[in-house]
């Protein structure tokens, strides 16, 4: 493929989701007080592909009872309650 594939569009207008950003800017991961069994891991903000890594590596840790590799206190779900 080359440089002339670049000179068409894709989609007839751009497009730009959102994206969920937290007040404090920092994610959610852990569980969601009050709906037993639901587990939160989002808030990444422009950063997914670079913290999924980490976050889901302290998520699977929770989940499964380990002890996790960091403190997740500051990444709370309740912590705007």
């Amino acid at each position: 493929m080359g440089p002339e594939a670049l000179t068409e569009r894709v989609d007839p207008e751009p497009w730009m989701g959102r994206r969920p950003c937290l007040p404090d800017m920092v994610p959610m991961i852990g569980p969601v007080v009050g709906k037993r069994g639901l587990w939160a891991d989002f808030g990444h903000q422009h950063w997914g592909f670079t913290m999924g890594p980490v976050c889901g590596r302290l998520l699977a840790e929770m989940v499964t009872g380990e002890t996790p590799f960091t403190d997740p206190y500051p990444y709370r779900t309740d912590r705007f309650q």
